[in-house]
C-alpha cells in the first residue's frame, strides 16, 4: 500500500476522531439512530395530525382573522362612508395577503358584499349562514362557495352601543390547508439530514477537543493532577467560591468556607438556603455582577469581595468569588479616615471662617463650620467691648452671646445677643482666666457647670446633650471670649477632639482679633470724621438747606460738605472728596474743610479759593510722604459755589468734582457747562468760575462722587438716573429731595461715602434792598444819612437809625476822601442790617488804635464797636467795605446826639 493511500486513511481517521468500537464512536452510532427515529416519527405523527386537525386548523384561522378585521378601530368608520367598498377593498386584500387566508368579505347586515377576493363579487349576496352572526355570535360552517370547497368564519360587527352594524367572514379552502402540511414534511426530512451532518461534525470536534484539553493525559495522570489542584485550592489564605448561573453553591474552598461560617453540606444548595448569610451577602454573591475589593460585612468581619464571570472562556455562566479578610485593615483606614476629615474641617475652617471684618459674622462662621462635622451645638461668647474695639477685660465678666448654632433650633441653650456672666466655677470662666481650654466628658458629673444656671442646666441634660469643650478665643496672649462645643447623642468629646476644637478657635482668633482691632479704628475713624463734618447747618436766608452724609458699608472716606455764610447775606456750598479710606482721608479732610473756612472769610472767589486749597494740598504732599513716595499724592475733589440772594447770582467753580444739578422752577433738571479744573494737588492748571443767574426756587444739588457712580453703573448712567430722580418735582423740598435721591439711587446702601446737599435758592425782594449813588463830596454825607433814616422807618427799624447812620458817616465820608469813583451805598434788611459801600479803588482801610493826642484815626473803631461785624471784599470793579448790625427789638439805647457835626468825621 503506498504511503498517500495511508496517510490519507490515517487524516479522515483524525477527522472523525474514533472508531466504531470506541465509546466515541458508540456515542456517535446512538446519535445517529436516535436522528432517524425521531425523523420517521415526527413524518407520521405530522401526517396523522395533519388528517385530524384539517378542519379544526381552518376553522381557528378563519376565527382568527375575522376576529381581529372585525375589531379593527377603521372598520367602523369605513362603513359609515358613503362607499365602503373603495375604503375597505384594498384593507382586507393587504389583511387577507398578510394573514394567509383565502378571502375576507365585509358584508351589511343583509348579506351584501363590500369586499371580495374577486371584484366582480362585490354587491353579490354572501354565500353562508349570517342568522347567528346577526344574533351577536361568532358562526363557523364549511361551505361550496366561489372559491371551492372553504371553511368560514363569520364575525359580527358592533358600534359602541352594542348593536351589530356589519359582518366579517374570512376563511380559506381545505385544499390549501393540506398543501401546508404537505410542504412541511421536506422540511422535517431536510432538518433530520442536517442533524445527521451537525451530530457526526459535533461529535468530531468535541472528540478532538477534549483530546486538546487533557493534553492527552492518561486517567491516572488526571486523577493526580485534579488531587493536587485541590489540595492548592483548600490550602490558600483566600476564601474561593463558585456560584452556578442559578444561584447555588459549586464550590467553596476552607477558607472561604470558614469567613462565611458555611456548613459542611454548603454546597449544592442555594445560597438563600446557607445559614449565616445575611441578605446583603446573598444580594452579592447571587447577582452575577463583576466586583472589584467591595466591602461586604460578615458578621464582625469586614470582607473584601473580589467576583468574575465563569464564561468568558467559554465555560458554564456562574461567577467565581474570592474573599479577603480585611478587619484589621479597615480598623487602620479608619482611624486614617478620621484624621483626613479632620484636616479636611481645619481646611475648610482656613476657608470659611474669617470671610470679613466683622466680629459677628466671624463667630457665625465658626459655629456653622463645626457643626454637625464636629459638635452638635456651638455658641460663641465675646467680650463685649470686642464687639466695639476695646480690649477685653481680664476675667470673665460679662460675655456677649454672638452666635449659637445647631442641629436643631429649640436647644434651652443661652439665646444669641444676651449677655452671660459666668461663675467662677465654671469651665468656660476656668479656661477664660486660665487660658486652656476645658474638657467635660460628662455635663451630667460636672457640678461646677451645674452650678451656672440650674434650672437650665437640668434641661440642656434632659435636651440630651452631654459632652462640653470650652475653648478659649486667645490672640496675641489676650483672651476675646470662649468658644463651647456640645455634642448629643453621640461619642462624647475626648483629647483628640479637645486638640481638635484649640485648633479650629485658634484659627478664628485671630480673624476675630483682626476684625476687632478693624472695628477700634473704624470706630475711631468714624468719630474723627463725624466730629469733622458740620453737626448743624448755620443760620443764613440765602438757602433753604437739606443735607445727607452716609458712610461707607465698610472704611471710612474723606467726602465733606459746608455751608457758610458770606457777609452781604450770600452764602457759599462747598463739597469734597478726599480720595482714599481711614484716618488719614478723614483727617485730611478735616483740614481742607477748616481751610476753606479760612478763606472763605477773606471773602474770595470761588476761583481763587480753590487755588489756594491747590497749593494746601501740595503742601500737605511734600509735608507728610518721604522722599521715596515723593511720586504720591493726597488727592481731593472740590466744588465752591456762591450765591448772592440780592442779585440771584451764583459763581461758581470745581476741582475735578462732578457738576452740580440745577432743578429749575418749571421742574426741568440741567448740568451747568461748569468749566473743569483738575483735582486738588495736581498743580499747574488754572481754576477758571463760572457764574449764572438762578431764578427764585431753583434748587442746587451738590454731591460726592459715590452717589451716582457704582460698580453697575458708570458715571454717566448715574448722573441721568439722578436727573430722572430730581425732574417733575419742583415744589419738594429739599428734605424730601434728599430722601428720594437716596431711596432712588442708594436702595441698598452707598458702598462708598456719599455727600449729599440740597439747596433751594431764595431772593430778597426790592423793597428789602435800597441802593444810592453817592457822589464824590463830603456834603452828600447828611442827605443820604436822611435818606437812609426814612427807609428804616418804612422797614420799622427805627431803634436802629442812630447807629446805622454813624456807621454810614463813617464809611461813605472814608469812601469818598481815600477811594475813587463811582461810590454806591446799599443797605440790605435780611436777618441783620447790612450796609455795603463800594468803590472803584483797591485798597483796603484797617483799624487801628489811635492815640489821646490824635485827631483821627477812631472811625474804623466805631464802626467796628456798633455793628456785629465788618470787612471788606473785593469785587473786579474794586472793594465793597461791609458792616452787620443786629435788629434788636425795643427803644434804641444810643444817646440822642446831633450827627450833623460828623459829616466830616476823620477815618
Amino acid at each position: 500500500m503506498s504511503d498517500t493511500a495511508r496517510s490519507g486513511r490515517r487524516g479522515r481517521r483524525s477527522v472523525v476522531g474514533m472508531g466504531p468500537r470506541s465509546v466515541a464512536g458508540q456515542v456517535f452510532l446512538l446519535q445517529v439512530a436516535l436522528v432517524v427515529l425521531l425523523v420517521l416519527s415526527g413524518a407520521v405523527a405530522l401526517y396523522l395530525q395533519s388528517q385530524r386537525d384539517t378542519d379544526a386548523e381552518a376553522r381557528s384561522r378563519s376565527i382568527a382573522v375575522a376576529q381581529t378585521f372585525a375589531h379593527s378601530p377603521g372598520v367602523l368608520r369605513a362603513l359609515r362612508t358613503p362607499d365602503p367598498s373603495k375604503v375597505l377593498q384594498p384593507v382586507t386584500e393587504a389583511g387577507r395577503k398578510a394573514a394567509g387566508v383565502d378571502f375576507i368579505v365585509v358584508m351589511d347586515t343583509r348579506g351584501i358584499r363590500y369586499t371580495h377576493p374577486m371584484p366582480g363579487r362585490i354587491g353579490q349576496r354572501f354565500v353562508g349562514n349570517i342568522g347567528p352572526s346577526l344574533a351577536g355570535r361568532t358562526y363557523t360552517e364549511s361551505v361550496n362557495g366561489p372559491l371551492g370547497h372553504e371553511m368560514q368564519a363569520t364575525v359580527p360587527v358592533k358600534d359602541v352601543r352594542g348593536r351589530v352594524t356589519a359582518l366579517v367572514s374570512a376563511g380559506l379552502k381545505v385544499t390549501n390547508v393540506n398543501s401546508q402540511v404537505d410542504r412541511q414534511l421536506p422540511i422535517i426530512l431536510g432538518a433530520g439530514a442536517g442533524a445527521l451532518v451537525v451530530s457526526t461534525g459535533g461529535t468530531a470536534l468535541v472528540g478532538r477537543r477534549l483530546r486538546r484539553q487533557t493534553h492527552s493525559l492518561a486517567p491516572d495522570e488526571m486523577t493526580r493532577m485534579y488531587e493536587h489542584h485541590d489540595a492548592v485550592l483548600h490550602s490558600v489564605r483566600e476564601g474561593v467560591l463558585i456560584v452556578g448561573d442559578d444561584g447555588r453553591l459549586l464550590l467553596v474552598n476552607d477558607e472561604g468556607r470558614r469567613l462565611l461560617r458555611l456548613p459542611a453540606d454548603a454546597e449544592g444548595r442555594h445560597l438563600s438556603e446557607l445559614p449565616g448569610l445575611d441578605p446583603e451577602t446573598v444580594e452579592l454573591l447571587a447577582s452575577g455582577r463583576e466586583a472589584t475589593d467591595e466591602v461586604l460585612f460578615a458578621g464582625e468581619r469586614l470582607l473584601a469581595v473580589n467576583q468574575r464571570p465563569t464564561d468568558h472562556a467559554g465555560g458554564p455562566r456562574g461567577t467565581v468569588v474570592t474573599l479577603r479578610d480585611t478587619t484589621e485593615l479597615q480598623a487602620l483606614s479608619g482611624r486614617a479616615e478620621v484624621a483626613r476629615e479632620r484636616l479636611k474641617l481645619l481646611y475648610d475652617a482656613g476657608l470659611g471662617v474669617g470671610t470679613s471684618l466683622d466680629v459677628r459674622r466671624t463667630a457665625e462662621e465658626l459655629a456653622r463650620i463645626a457643626v454637625p462635622r464636629f459638635a452638635d451645638f456651638v455658641t460663641v461668647d465675646l467680650d463685649d467691648g470686642v464687639l466695639h474695639g476695646e480690649e477685653p477685660a481680664p476675667t470673665a465678666g460679662t460675655l456677649r452671646r454672638l452666635a449659637v448654632h445647631g442641629v436643631r433650633a429649640d436647644a434651652p441653650l443661652y439665646a444669641k445677643d444676651q449677655l452671660i456672666r459666668y461663675k467662677p466655677s465654671t469651665p468656660q470662666a476656668r479656661g477664660y482666666h486660665t487660658g486652656r481650654s476645658e474638657l467635660v466628658p460628662d455635663l451630667s458629673a460636672a457640678m461646677g457647670w451645674r452650678a451656672q444656671d440650674p434650672p437650665r442646666t437640668q434641661a440642656v441634660l434632659d435636651y440630651g446633650i452631654q459632652s462640653l469643650v470650652s475653648a478659649p478665643i486667645r490672640a496675641r496672649g489676650v483672651v476675646l471670649g470662649i468658644a463651647n462645643f456640645y455634642r448629643a447623642k453621640r461619642d462624647p468629646f475626648d483629647e483628640e477632639d479637645l486638640s481638635l476644637a484649640e485648633e479650629l478657635v485658634a484659627r478664628a482668633a485671630v480673624s476675630v482679633d483682626n476684625a476687632r482691632r478693624y472695628a477700634r479704628e473704624h470706630t475711631l475713624a468714624v468719630t474723627l470724621q463725624r466730629s469733622l463734618l458740620p453737626r448743624a447747618l448755620p443760620e443764613q436766608g440765602a438757602l433753604d438747606v437739606a443735607y445727607r452724609y452716609l458712610p461707607a458699608r465698610s472704611g471710612v472716606s474723606g467726602d465733606w460738605f459746608d455751608v457758610i455764610p458770606l457777609p452781604g447775606g450770600r452764602a457759599a456750598l462747598a463739597v469734597g472728596d478726599v480720595v482714599g479710606h481711614g484716618l488719614h482721608a478723614a483727617a485730611t479732610m478735616g483740614r481742607l474743610r477748616t481751610a476753606v473756612h479760612n478763606f472763605s472769610t477773606l471773602d474770595l472767589p470761588p476761583d481763587d479759593l480753590l487755588s489756594h486749597l491747590d497749593d494746601l494740598v501740595g503742601r500737605i504732599d511734600q509735608d507728610e510722604f518721604a522722599a521715596e513716595n515723593a511720586g504720591e499724592i493726597v488727592g481731593a475733589t472740590c466744588l465752591y459755589a456762591i450765591y448772592d440772594p440780592v442779585t440771584r447770582r451764583c459763581a461758581m467753580a470745581r476741582a475735578g468734582h462732578p457738576a452740580p444739578a440745577l432743578v429749575h422752577p418749571d421742574g426741568s433738571v440741567t448740568y451747568p457747562e461748569l468749566p473743569a479744573g483738575p483735582p486738588l494737588g495736581l498743580g499747574g492748571m488754572p481754576f477758571r468760575t463760572a457764574e449764572m443767574e438762578l431764578a427764585e426756587g431753583t434748587q442746587l444739588v451738590l454731591y460726592t462722587d459715590g452717589l451716582i457712580e457704582d460698580r453697575t453703573r458708570d458715571l454717566d448712567e448715574g448722573m441721568e438716573l439722578l436727573r430722572r430722580t430730581l425732574a417733575g418735582h419742583p415744589d419738594r423740598s429739599p428734605e424730601a429731595g434728599c430722601r428720594a435721591v437716596l431711596e432712588e439711587l442708594l436702595p441698598d446702601g452707598p458702598r462708598d461715602d456719599v455727600a449729599l446737599l440740597i439747596a433751594r435758592t431764595r431772593a430778597l425782594t426790592a423793597d428789602q434792598v435800597a441802593e444810592w449813588d453817592v457822589p464824590a463830596d463830603p456834603a452828600a454825607v447828611s442827605g443820604l444819612r436822611r435818606a437812609v433814616s426814612d427807609r428804616l422807618a418804612q422797614w420799622g427799624l427805627e431803634e436802629a437809625a442812630f447807629g446805622m447812620e454813624l456807621v454810614l458817616s463813617e464809611l461813605v465820608t472814608n469812601a469818598i476822601r481815600y477811594g475813587s469813583e463811582p461810590v454806591r451805598l446799599r443797605l440790605i434788611r435780611d436777618r441783620t442790617l447790612i450796609i455795603e459801600v463800594a468803590d472803584g479803588s483797591s485798597t483796603s482801610p484797617h483799624l487801628r488804635y489811635a492815640a489821646t493826642t490824635d485827631e483821627g484815626g477812631r472811625g474804623l473803631f466805631l464802626v467796628q464797636q456798633m455793628t456785629e461785624r465788618w470787612g471788606t471784599r473785593y469785587s473786579p470793579q474794586g472793594k465793597v467795605i461791609w458792616a452787620e448790625m443786629a435788629v434788636r427789638p425795643g427803644p434804641s439805647d444810643f444817646p440822642e446826639v446831633s450827627l450833623d457835626s460828623l459829616d466830616s468825621f476823620d477815618l
